[in-house]
C-alpha cells in the first residue's frame, strides 16, 4: 500500500478516536457550564403593578421604562436569560431562574432607587439622575463604601453644593432612608462622592451600587404576586426530553449506517462532532438552556442529518453516472452545497426574526437553533468531506455500494 494511502487511513482512524474521546471527556465540563432556565431548575415568578403617584403617573411609557430599569438591575446581578415583560398597561412580569437568595433579588428589583442629597434645612439639592457611575469597594480601614461619579452637569451642581455648605452636613438618602450625613470639609470639584459608614457588608454596598447604576424607577411599583417555582416539572420534562433525544439520535445513527453504509458511519461521527460543537459553544458562553432551547437543538440535529442526506444522494447520482469515487464525492459536495446553503439561510432568517421580536424562552429557541444550523453546515461541508475524501484516497474501501450507491 502506498505511503500516502497509509497516511490517510491513520488520519481517518485518529480523527474518529479524537471525536469519541472528546465526546466522552466533554460531557461533565459541558454540563457544569450550561445554566438551566426557570422551567428546568426553578426560580421565582414576580408580578409588579405600577401605582399612580402625584409625582409619577403610571403611564404605559413609564411601565415600559421601569421594565428596562429592572432588566438592567437583573443583568447587574449576573442572572442569565431572565424573563422581564410588561403585561397589560400597568403590570410587569419578572421570572428569574437559579436565584440564590429570592428575597434579596425581589427586594432589589422592586426598589425605586431614588437618590437624594439634602442640605441641613432638609431641601433636596441634587438627585441621583445626575449620576454617571456607582461602584462598591472597601476603604483603607476595610469598611464598605460606594463611590459615586457624576456626569458633567451633576459634577458642576455638586461642586456648587459643597462650596455653599463647607462646614455643614449634606445628607444622602436612598428611597427616603438616610445612608450617610457627612460634614463637607471643602468644595469637591471633581464630581466624585463617597457613601460610607452605613453598610454592614460589601454585598450590601454592591446592591446599592447596582440600584444607583441602573437608575431610579420612573414609576412606583407594588408587588401583586410572588411565588417560588419548583423544578419538579422541569426535571421530569428534562428527563423526558433527554430520553426522547437519545432515542431519536440512536434511530438516526442506525438509519444512516443502514441506508448509506460507510458514508452513514462517517455521518454519524460528524453528528457527534456537531453535538459537541453546539454544546461546547453554549458552555463557553454559559448560556441558559430552556425546554424551547432543547427543542431548537433537537430540530437543528434533524437539519444536520438532512444536510448529510442531500450530500450523499448527490454522490450516489454521480457514482451511478459512471464517475470515479473521488470525482463523485467532489461533484456531490459541489452540487449539494447551494441547496444546503439556501435551506439553512431561510431558517436562519426565521430564527433571526424570532430572536429580534421574541423574548425569554423564544429567544433561547432561536439562538440555539441558529448555533445548531451554523455548526451543522460546518461539520457537513468540512468534516464529512474531509473524512470521505481521506477514506477514498486511502483506497481501502472503493466499492461504490459501501458509499450508498
Amino acid at each position: 500500500m502506498r505511503r500516502g494511502s497509509t497516511v490517510h487511513i491513520v488520519l481517518v482512524i485518529a480523527t474518529i478516536l479524537v471525536v469519541v474521546a472528546a465526546a466522552v471527556a466533554g460531557v461533565n465540563p459541558i454540563r457544569q457550564n450550561i445554566n438551566l432556565g426557570l422551567d428546568l431548575q426553578g426560580g421565582i415568578h414576580v408580578v409588579l403593578e405600577a401605582v399612580d403617584t402625584p409625582e409619577a403617573p403610571a403611564t404605559p411609557e413609564a411601565v415600559k421604562g421601569a421594565a428596562g430599569v429592572i432588566r438592567t438591575r437583573v443583568d447587574q446581578l449576573g442572572l442569565k436569560e431572565p424573563i422581564i415583560q410588561p403585561e397589560g398597561n400597568n403590570r410587569i412580569i419578572v421570572e428569574l431562574a437559579g436565584v440564590q437568595d429570592p428575597e434579596e433579588a425581589v427586594e432589589l428589583i422592586g426598589k425605586t432607587a431614588m437618590l437624594e442629597f439634602k442640605n441641613p434645612e432638609g431641601e433636596t439639592v441634587l438627585l441621583g439622575n445626575e449620576l454617571k457611575d456607582a461602584r462598591a469597594g472597601l476603604n483603607p480601614n476595610g469598611t464598605p463604601e460606594v463611590h459615586l461619579t457624576f456626569n458633567p452637569q451633576g459634577a458642576e451642581a455638586f461642586k456648587q453644593i459643597t462650596t455653599d455648605n463647607v462646614g455643614r452636613q449634606i445628607a444622602i438618602y436612598l428611597d427616603g432612608n438616610l445612608l450617610t450625613n457627612p460634614v463637607v470639609k471643602e468644595p469637591i470639584p471633581n464630581g466624585e462622592a463617597v457613601i460610607s459608614g452605613g453598610y454592614q457588608s460589601l454585598e450590601e454596598a454592591e446592591n446599592d451600587a447596582i440600584l444607583l447604576r441602573s437608575g431610579a424607577l420612573p414609576v412606583k411599583l407594588e408587588m401583586m404576586e410572588k411565588r417560588t417555582v419548583g423544578p419538579v416539572l422541569g426535571e421530569e420534562s428534562l428527563q423526558k426530553s433527554f430520553k426522547a433525544g437519545l432515542i431519536g439520535i440512536a434511530a438516526i445513527l442506525v438509519f444512516m449506517i443502514g441506508f448509506y453504509r460507510l458514508s452513514g458511519f462517517i455521518a454519524d461521527f460528524s453528528l457527534v462532532l456537531y453535538a459537541l460543537l453546539v454544546l461546547g459553544i453554549l458552555a463557553i458562553f454559559q448560556a441558559t438552556l430552556t425546554l424551547p432551547g432543547i427543542a431548537g437543538f433537537i430540530l437543528s440535529i434533524g437539519m444536520a442529518v438532512d444536510a448529510n442526506i442531500l450530500i450523499y444522494e448527490r454522490i450516489k447520482e454521480e457514482l451511478r453516472a459512471g464517475k470515479t469515487l473521488m470525482a463523485g464525492i467532489d461533484a456531490g459536495f459541489t452540487r449539494a452545497f447551494w441547496t444546503i446553503f439556501d435551506s439553512n439561510l431561510t431558517t436562519l432568517i426565521g430564527a433571526g426574526v424570532l430572536y429580534y421580536f421574541g423574548s425569554g424562552s423564544i429567544k433561547g429557541f432561536a439562538l440555539t437553533l441558529s448555533i445548531g444550523i451554523l455548526c451543522s453546515m460546518f461539520t457537513a461541508i468540512t468534516f464529512t468531506r474531509l473524512m470521505l475524501r481521506s477514506t477514498a484516497r486511502s483506497q481501502l474501501i472503493t466499492n461504490p455500494k459501501l458509499y450508498g450507491a
